[in-house]
């Protein structure tokens, strides 16, 4: 049986486990809340629960397959280095978080000092990953996603599809960030369009329907519109969601890198700004352009929260 041990049991790392553990493979399981895997390994066969990262290791057999899936940043930077120290020369240490990819490659560079091998992988699938399967953006050494397939090909949709050896280390990481930055792309034209339709009050628009038009035969049809026609149906007004759209650090990636490489990319960089000011973050900027017209037109300003008007 395979064998493979997964630190980080959220959203996606806890149905990763869950379809692993399907398909026949011995996942063994920690979390930072040591519940969460003791709650996951008694609901499903096949996962065993680890309090700590030195107990998940010494019960692999070698060489050993361990997966991250945590937050990038400062939690992956902390448990690679407990890891550097309990894993033994020949194990493969894989990245499956929304890392950086020039994070992934200065870790396989250190890591490579000490013999552990080192693997970068995007996924893609959010929840529905479960029950469709995931795709997944393999980076590192030929031998290692070798070896890491078997595991690859549980997580895809199927064993010959949704999965791509992308490259060397970094590679993984790279195609996943690019890939995020195009979603935010296609979100952004999606929701301005429907805005856009709602806007034209004469017409009275019905959206769901209009949504769920789109979805068959379309050029625009997508997962993205599906996902879009399904909450139309119950809610076009959308009156209690607050307008406010978090940024991962991907799309802020994907913008740099295309500063550094000098490719344009305005559709992907503009889509990014909209969420920046959808944070507040055009408040202070906009204040000064509604004091601008006033200097110079006379035009009237309103008055913000706490100011009385």
């Amino acid at each position: 049986m395979l064998e493979i041990g997964l630190y980080g049991l959220g959203r996606m790392g806890g149905n990763m486990a869950r379809r692993l553990a399907r398909g026949g493979v011995r996942v063994h399981a920690r979390n930072r809340n040591h519940q969460v895997s003791l709650d996951l390994a008694a609901e499903q066969a096949n996962v065993t629960a680890h309090a700590d990262l030195a107990a998940l290791v010494a019960a692999l057999p070698a060489p050993r397959v361990v997966w991250l899936m945590l937050p990038a940043g400062e939690a992956t930077e902390a448990a690679i280095d407990k890891l550097a120290m309990l894993l033994a020369p020949g194990d493969l240490l894989v990245d499956g978080a929304n890392g950086y990819y020039q994070d992934a490659m200065r870790r396989a560079a250190e890591l490579r000092a000490r013999d552990i091998h080192f693997a970068d992988v995007g996924v893609s699938g959010g929840v529905w990953g479960l029950d469709n399967g995931y795709c997944l953006m393999a980076g590192g050494e030929s031998g290692d996603i070798a070896r890491l397939a078997p595991f690859l090909k549980v997580l895809a949709p199927t064993p010959e599809t949704g999965w791509l050896h992308a490259g060397p280390v970094g590679a993984g990481h790279f195609t996943k960030m690019v890939h995020n930055g195009i979603e935010y792309g296609m979100m952004q034209a999606l929701a301005e369009g429907f805005a856009l339709m709602g806007a034209k009050r004469e017409f009275a628009l019905d959206l769901a329907a209009i949504s769920e038009l789109w979805r068959h035969g379309s050029v625009v049809r997508s997962w993205l519109l599906d996902l879009s026609a399904d909450f139309l149906k119950t809610d076009q007004a959308l009156e209690t969601i607050a307008p406010v759209v978090a940024d991962s650090g991907e799309g802020r990636w994907t913008a740099l890198e295309s500063v550094n490489l000098g490719v344009p990319t305005p559709v992907m960089t503009l889509a990014l700004m909209s969420r920046f000011a959808s944070q507040g973050q055009g408040d202070y900027a906009n204040r000064v352009l509604a004091m601008m017209r006033k200097g110079f037109g006379g035009h009237a300003v309103r008055g913000g929260v706490g100011s009385g008007e």
